[in-house]
């Protein structure tokens, strides 16, 4: 996608400051924002996750060069106040309305304090609602993903025994399911995560180990978060080939549910299929769709990944396998998705996109991919009928996300394409 030329190029900042709660607090912050005259196009607030503050606000401002020095002096004057402020990026971007999205990889650190939930705040209907240790237990693991940054070893957990016997009986409950009627990339990496990641009856496998694994196979890697993530803020992480993964196990007193992912869904279900090439791209196809998506665009993606990443079935010699995690990770609906019983349809992004779905129930429509080449080619049609208002690539080299908006961007991305291609050519003669 191009731009107009009409459209004038300005350049966005993101800026993002912790405030504790007073009257008139914010208030305050505002009207320095205000005298120093800039284009604030977005404002957001959320619950701080640092003990000395009560809220993280996050603002994108935009505005041509001359503004640059105007937000370096509103920085400089909201911080002798003593608020704490950080500008997260400065990117240029046309005038059309764009949500802030990561451009390193490095930048989703910044998830870290944005997640929905911090993982122990678990709900009435919670098997360990109840399970004031439970709960404590949650906020321990949950504290490890929140200190995580990009580039540190992710820390190891020391599981208890009851959480080894709870995470034995969901491997061994859910393993005796995987030749029958998991998809056949899948059936092909589970010994190998168990040769080479510990995966066992009575080890629970550590991140870190996996993360490693994964980077020799396809690029992809893991990292802990705390809890329930945005759908855009996950759905970002995949465009970076990264997977945030929970770290906590399941309640004991109902081992084989879950009422939100836990490491069994996320190691059991999801990890196996991220060692697979194809399914690697094509996990990142949606999330490179992501980036600096409308909301409305975020709703169709997030709904597509739910039929694919999460409850897809795939083409297998004559029959049906399944792949997605939601179905891998549990074997009620793994029988059910297979039975014969609820509506199979060809999967097609433009018609998936558009499919309710209930959460707390058996899926009554599943779509089948012909294979996961072919669904990334038609999430790639799918993405390109997107409204963004530029187009970009991932530089695996620098584990960043260029924006294709000059002409010498798109000449040095055509040079490297023409450099690969005689690459090929020589290869093939």
């Amino acid at each position: 996608m191009s731009t107009s030329s009409n459209d004038k190029l300005l350049k966005r900042t993101s800026v993002l400051f912790s405030i504790t709660d007073k009257v008139g607090g914010l208030q305050e912050y505002l009207s320095i924002i205000k005298k120093h005259k800039l284009n604030m196009t977005r404002i957001e607030s959320r619950p701080s996750r640092n003990t000395k503050f009560d809220y993280e606000f996050f603002l994108d401002f935009e505005g041509n060069d001359e503004d640059s020095s105007a937000i370096e002096a509103m920085l400089s004057e909201i911080k002798a106040t003593g608020v704490e402020v950080r500008k997260i990026s400065g990117e240029s971007s046309t005038v059309s309305e764009v949500p802030w999205f990561p451009r390193k990889i490095s930048d989703l650190d910044l998830f870290n304090i944005k997640p929905m939930d911090m993982g122990s705040e678990i709900t009435a209907d919670h098997p360990g609602f109840t399970d004031a240790a439970y709960v404590e237990r949650r906020k321990a693991i949950a504290k490890v993903a929140t200190e995580y940054k990009h580039g540190q070893p992710i820390p190891r957990i020391e599981y208890t025994p009851q959480e080894v016997e709870t995470w034995g009986l969901v491997f061994r409950n859910l393993k005796k399911y995987f030749p029958t009627h998991a998809c056949r990339q899948h059936r092909y990496v589970f010994p190998l995560l168990e040769q080479n990641c510990g995966y066992s009856e009575d080890n629970v496998p550590q991140l870190q180990d996996i993360s490693n694994f994964l980077k020799e196979c396809t690029g992809f890697t893991l990292r802990p978060v705390s809890g329930l993530m945005t759908s855009r803020d996950f759905l970002n992480g995949l465009a970076f080939r990264v997977f945030h993964a929970t770290q906590y196990i399941r309640h004991h007193v109902r081992p084989l549910y879950t009422p939100e992912p836990d490491l069994c869904h996320e190691v059991l279900g999801h990890v196996p299929l991220f060692a697979d090439p194809d399914f690697a791209d094509f996990s990142q196809e949606i999330g490179l769709a992501s980036l600096g998506a409308s909301d409305a665009d975020i709703e169709k993606l997030s709904t597509c990944y739910w039929f694919t990443v999460e409850f897809g079935l795939c083409k297998e010699g004559a029959g049906v396998r399944a792949y997605g995690s939601g179905l891998l990770s549990s074997f009620g609906e793994l029988e059910y998705a297979l039975s014969g019983k609820p509506e199979l349809r060809p999967f097609d992004p433009f018609e998936a996109c558009k499919q309710k779905y209930p959460i707390t129930e058996y899926q009554p429509v599943y779509f089948v991919a012909e294979s996961f080449r072919h669904s990334q080619e038609r999430m790639r049609t799918f993405a390109d009928s997107l409204s963004r208002p530029f187009s970009l690539r991932f530089n695996p080299f620098t584990q960043s996300v260029e924006i294709l908006d000059t002409k010498d961007k798109l000449v040095s991305l055509a040079n490297g394409i023409k450099a690969q291609a005689s690459s090929l050519a020589a290869a093939l003669d």
